[in-house]
Order: structure tokens, then sequence, then C-alpha cells
């Protein structure tokens, strides 16, 4: 029994509404909790006393660790404030793109608004999210944000993004068709590969992946069949399926295109994974700030259980297998696989110690699949044609194509596929490379946790093996232009601000090391000075050596390298 502690603060009548409707007969479900602060922060616009209080009760969850998770998101508030927020993003792509010169008109307009990191828009950069409490809340993203934009009525984001690239595979029905029609969908080849899956049997699909040497698209790079294979072979039941769409990465966009233009895709790769490790239930942590995402998803979730596409007994084929969508609420730390299990069982999102991995030992305890939208969305086209001519396209060590998000000071920002091999020079070309008069100063690849590189990597082809030899990683598929009109120091202190404020404070290096950074950085950024080199060295290698997750390990990449390309001022002696 967990220790309960209520105070005497009751919930109002519609905060009482909001925690009944969305635990609707699961009571006692501690899984349910971040659900019922989403369900509560959207009737009200805050997190009252009595409403925590009475989730509490309904939920069989101690008060003083709800009052824990519902202060670890920085999209709640525990304290009273307008049902209307406004969040404007002032991170790297953004800041390129007028972000400061955004915040000080509002200042100057008297408009309220709260400074956010990347809210994933940043191909139509500067961005904003726009959200407003009631009976039937409004969660509006508006990209590119200006003060008349902001003020006006209009849904914001309005174009299509901008597609690209040399080898379409991913990006084939984004562009085009109605994402919200199952039928649509299935006109263009969709559930096709579900059915070929039923056909070839588990193994065989695990077979096929292994084959096809995919890797995973998030950054660690892990084979995706070894590790359907692992949580296939565990005894342990029941055994679950996550695909991680935290996508919170500065500079990254490309599962929040998949999500909302080619929604069923998503539904039927994660349906194709779960039959292959024989998982019988799903979920799909979408960040916060993906509203639009999170509806279509809802959608098509919605629209394939009523065409027997997921629940029991799928298309006949005696597999049962269903998703549920978890809403992230603003934190960075959930994108790492044990922190996201932490956030969907109800707890803060706190990463946790490995071993154990989940494949053994995952969300609720048991076996667990876990894998980003990208990685997934490359299954029935792996299913359908087979591991071999997967594997053909690309290099050997980099199969099939990958997804780049070109953003900053680039002619046209969008997001582009290409295979695996093509020069980061050729990409950018793509994408038009900097406007006209301008020269390019440095490059920031597989963002906030990636590094900087300079015009001299252009040359390099985009593959996991090239990227290493050059002490570089493709990470999340950030590909951020800076010109020489950017001033880079600014951009590096945001990097470093960025980490200190989404560290989650768990473990001693990375809480205290983020912050020595910045502050370090702060000093840089006026002087350069050998002791303060060798300080950030220092800090960089405590963080990369003794964090426990990767947040902490790969809080200085960036930095360092920014270091090695001299972007701060003119060096000095002491």
């Amino acid at each position: 029994m967990p220790d309960l502690h209520f105070t005497s603060a009751a919930p109002t009548l519609e905060e009482r509404d909001a925690v009944d409707a969305c635990i609707a007969g699961r009571e006692g479900e501690r899984s349910l909790l971040l659900p019922v602060l989403h369900a509560i922060n959207d009737r009200v616009g805050w997190i009252g006393e009595g409403a925590l209080n009475y989730a509490c009760e309904r939920l069989s969850v101690a008060p003083a660790e709800a009052f824990g998770v519902a202060t670890f998101y920085s999209m709640f508030s525990i304290k009273p404030r307008s049902p209307e927020v406004l969040h404007v993003c002032d991170d790297i792509a953004c800041r390129c793109a007028g972000a400061e010169r955004l915040c000080r008109d509002l200042e100057e307009a008297n408009v309220a608004f709260t400074r956010s990191p990347c809210l994933g828009l940043c191909d139509r950069a500067p961005a904003a999210l726009y959200a407003h409490a009631g009976p039937s809340p409004v969660h509006k993203q508006i990209a590119p944000a200006s003060l008349e934009t902001l003020r006006s009525s209009s849904d914001g984001v309005t174009a299509a993004p901008h597609i690209g690239g040399s080898t379409i595979r991913l990006l084939q029905r984004v562009s085009s068709g109605d994402p919200e029609s199952l039928d649509d969908y299935r006109s263009r080849g969709g559930y096709q590969a579900l059915r070929k899956a039923f056909e070839l049997g588990a193994q065989r699909a695990i077979e096929e992946t292994i084959a096809s040497n995919l890797l995973g698209r998030g950054g660690a790079a892990f084979p995706t069949g070894r590790k359907m294979q692992a949580v296939a072979a565990q005894a342990a039941q029941p055994h679950y399926l996550v695909c991680n769409a935290d996508e919170s990465e500065p500079g990254t966009f490309k599962d929040r295109v998949l999500m909302e233009r080619d929604p069923f895709a998503v539904i039927e790769a994660m349906t194709i994974a779960a039959f292959a490790a024989g998982c019988e239930r799903g979920f799909i942590y979408v960040r916060g700030e993906y509203p639009l995402a999170a509806h279509r998803l809802q959608t098509a979730i919605d629209a394939a259980r009523a065409q027997d596409l997921l629940g029991r007994d799928i298309l006949a084929s005696g597999f049962s297998f269903d998703v549920e969508i978890r809403r992230g609420a603003g934190a960075y730390i959930c994108g790492e696989e044990t922190a996201l299990f932490n956030s969907i069982e109800g707890k803060r999102g706190e990463p946790r110690s490995k071993p154990p991995f989940p494949v053994e030992i995952g969300l609720f305890g048991k076996p667990t699949l876990i894998n980003n939208v990208e990685t997934l969305a490359n299954l029935p086209h792996i299913v359908l044609h087979g591991g071999a001519a997967f594997a053909a396209v690309g290099t050997k060590g980099s199969a099939g194509t990958r997804l780049f998000c070109l953003s900053g000071t680039v002619r046209r920002p969008g997001l582009y596929e290409v295979a695996h091999g093509t020069t980061l020079g050729e990409v950018v070309d793509m994408a038009g490379g900097v406007p006209d008069g301008r020269t390019l100063q440095a490059i920031l690849l597989g963002g906030a946790a990636g590094s900087f590189v300079g015009p001299a990597a252009l040359a390099m082809p985009l593959t996991f093996e090239d990227a290493r030899a050059a002490e570089a990683t493709l990470g999340s598929g950030v590909v951020m232009l800076f010109d020489d009109s950017i001033d880079l120091t600014d951009i590096v202190k945001r990097v470093a601000r960025f980490f200190r404020e989404e560290s989650c404070g768990q473990c001693v290096p990375c809480r205290v090391g983020t912050v020595r950074q910045d502050e370090a950085l702060e000093r840089l950024a006026q002087r350069v000075t050998p002791d303060d080199i060798a300080l950030l060295n220092d800090i960089g290698r405590a963080m990369r050596d003794a964090s426990i997750c990767g947040l902490g390990q790969t809080a200085a990449n960036a930095i360092a390298s920014a270091a090695t390309l001299r972007v701060f001022p003119t060096e000095a002696t002491t």
C-alpha cells in the first residue's frame, strides 16, 4: 500500500470530471498518471493540489510521488496560470531565423510567452506552440511564427513540409494523399506488408530484418533484427513493443513528418515488429510538442481497430496486438529508452542503470522491443522486398536509406531521404546550400548531442562508419547549416544551456558537469584562457566516463567540436 498523506484540498468539479474521464474504469493503474496529469492540465491549465489529491486517490499513488512526477515536466505547472500558454522556441535553428527578435517583439507588445527548447519545427523556423486549456483544449503549432501570426486565429502551420532526396522510400506517401484515411493508405499499398509478414511467419520476418542489416536510426545504431530476435527469445511474458516518438533532439523533425503525414505506416510497422517479437501490447510515446502527430496517430489507431488491423485476432491470423498513445510533457531525457519506460509507468522520467537491458527487463519489468519511428518505418519495405534487397542500397556497414533534417541558414530547409553513402555536400546541394552571397561557416551534424564540422567535411559520405572515422555521428539525422552571418559562440552557448536545463539531475557528473560547462562557456565567450579550455576538457571527460545515460555522456560533444573549430574569440594566454 503506498504511503498516502492527503491534504484537505478538494478538487473542483471540472478537475474531478477531467480525472474521471481519463481513468474511465481503469482505477488503480499507476501508468495512467501521465495521461491524468495531461487531462487536468488540458482542462484547467495547471495542476492544483485538490486535483492531484483526487488523481492519487483514484490511481493509488502516493501524493509525494505524484508531486515529483507533476514537477518533472516543463509543460505542467503546479502554480495557477492563465489557461493560455504560448511557448516560443529560442533553440538553435530558430535563433538562426530570428527567434530573439521575435521574443523582443512579443515583450514590447506585452504578449505573455514562455521560452522553449526545440519544438521540432526547424524547417519552418521560428516556431511557437500555443495551448488553451478548457472543455475543448486547443494545441496549435505555429511556424513560421511572427507577431502577426501569433496574434491571428489562423492554424499557423498550413504548408506541407519540403520533401526532397534521391532515393525515396520512407517519404513516398508524405507529399500527397489523405493521412487520416485508411482507404487512401490501403489504395497506395498499405497493409500489404503486414499480410506478407503473417505469410512468412515471425521467425522469417526476424531473419529478413537481420539480413537487411538495418541499424537503429536514433543514434545508438544497434542492429534492429538482433534486438527483435532477443525479445522474441525471452521466456518471460508478456512482451511489450514501444515506439520512441519523443523526438526532442534540437534540429530533428523527421519522425514528426512521418507521424503527421503517414501515420498508418507507423502503426503497420509497429504491428509487424510486434508480431515478429511476440508482443501483445504496444505504446507509442509522442512528445507533447507534437499535437498534430498525436491526433493523426490516434485517428489511425481507431480506424485500424475498426477494420480488425489492431486488437484481437488481426486479419484472422490468430495474432492479437493493440497500441496506446502516451503524450510526453516536455522532457528531453525521456528520449532515453529507460527514462521513457519510467514515464509510461507513471514515474519521473529518469534513466535506469543498465544492465539489465530492455530486451530482458524493460517496460513494467518485462522484455521490451523499443525503436524509434524511422527505424520501425523501414520494416514494411524489408518484409515486402526482402532483407537482401534492402541491404543492396547504401554501403556494407550502413544499409538502406536515411532521413536527414536540413535546417539553419539553408535555402530549402526540409526533410531529405538519400541512400547511405551520399556525401554531406550532395545533401547540402539538394537543399540549395547557404543563401547567395554567404559563406558556409560550420555544420551541426547529428543534433546537439552531435558535433560541429567545418566545410571540409562536405566530402564525407554519410554513413555510420565514415561519421565514426571523422569523430562525428549521424545521430538523429540533423544537418544544420551556419553561414558567416551567424554568431557561432551564441549557438554553442545555447547548446550548453540546453543540456543544463534538460539534465534530469539524477547523477552527479551530468547534474554538476552541465552547469560547470555552461559557466565555463560564458567566460570563454568573453576571453579564451588555457585554464577554462582545460576545465572544459576535464568536465567533458568526466561526463562521458561517469554519467549513467546518453544525455550526460554526449553533452560535451558539440562543445568540444566547436572548440576544435576555434569558434570562440581569439585565444589568449594568461
